[in-house]
């Protein structure tokens, strides 16, 4: 077992580097699923186009008239790469531990710049809103969360009341896994291509959206993450909190920026302890 968990884990790891940290579908599939949840509901549209469709995930032991919390995930990929196929080790981890789960697509770089992407994550958020009763969810007590730059995308609608307008409510709390919150000056051909194009690039950032209304906040990064820096998240939890928001971060020493969220994956979870971070936060500020 020993060397079939160390030969998967290689084989994973491998896989996200190669792609710019969005796993793939192949290797989502030879991971290790937990049993007590399933997929609910496969390509639903939110909008035109086969980049705006998302999944649904819930627990196999949903009582009909008890509606679950709802976690909004949004996968990561330096805005270029990624899609929800890759993700079912996320959706059946969240499913497991008592949410209903939602993960859409959304369009990439290069189709879109900023704020195209952010457009899209806030069509499926008021899809999510308007319809997730109807799969055992509580459309009023919404976490979002997300990793790297899935972690901005929520960041940004969580923080900047333009994305989700009186949808906005329904968000109880927000958790990023090694997210990029605060990045000016541009440096690299990623956040150059991305968010370049913009002429005021300030509103391009998350940490210029904080405010005392922010909701609750979970910021995780890991000590060695040399791809998107701590210091995204510890600058954005000390602003937060110097506004009077609730704000708390937590770095795990020794974990890198795949690894947060590799954690989440079954074989993987003594690694860190992403998982039970990001489902007690979620249950707690969803009133659970």
């Amino acid at each position: 077992m020993r060397l079939t968990l160390i030969g998967l884990a290689v084989l994973v790891v491998g896989v996200l580097i190669a792609g710019a940290c969005s796993p793939l579908k192949t290797f989502d599939a030879v991971l290790p699923k937990d049993s007590s949840s399933r997929e609910i509901a496969a390509d639903i549209p939110y909008g035109e186009g086969a980049r705006r469709t998302l999944d649904i995930y819930a627990p196999r032991d949903m009582v009909a008239g008890k509606p679950k919390p709802v976690i909004f995930f949004v996968y990561g990929g330096s805005w270029a790469n990624g899609t929800k196929d890759g993700y079912a080790f996320v959706g059946r981890a969240l499913a497991a531990s008592g949410f209903v789960v939602v993960i859409a697509d959304y369009r990439l770089v290069p189709e879109v710049h900023f704020p195209g992407f952010l457009q899209d994550c806030a069509a499926a958020f008021h899809w999510t809103v308007a319809n997730i009763a109807r799969y055992g969810g509580d459309p009023n007590r919404i976490v979002l969360s997300g990793h790297s730059a899935g972690a901005y995308n929520a960041a940004m609608l969580a923080l900047d009341p333009q994305w989700l307008g009186a949808d906005r409510a329904a968000v109880k709390g927000f958790v990023g896994l090694a997210g990029p919150y605060d990045f000016l000056p541009f440096e690299g051909p990623i956040p150059v291509k991305t968010f370049g194009q913009w002429p005021r690039p300030d509103e391009t950032q998350p940490i210029h959206y904080a405010s005392a209304s922010a909701p609750p906040m979970l910021l995780l990064h890991g000590s060695k993450d040399d791809t998107v820096w701590p210091k995204n998240s510890i600058n954005l939890d000390r602003r937060l909190r110097e506004l009077g928001a609730q704000s708390e971060l937590k770095v795990y020493e020794g974990t890198g920026h795949v690894g947060i969220v590799t954690a989440l994956a079954k074989p993987f979870r003594g690694n860190a302890p992403s998982l039970a971070d990001v489902t007690a936060f979620a249950h707690r500020v969803a009133g659970e």
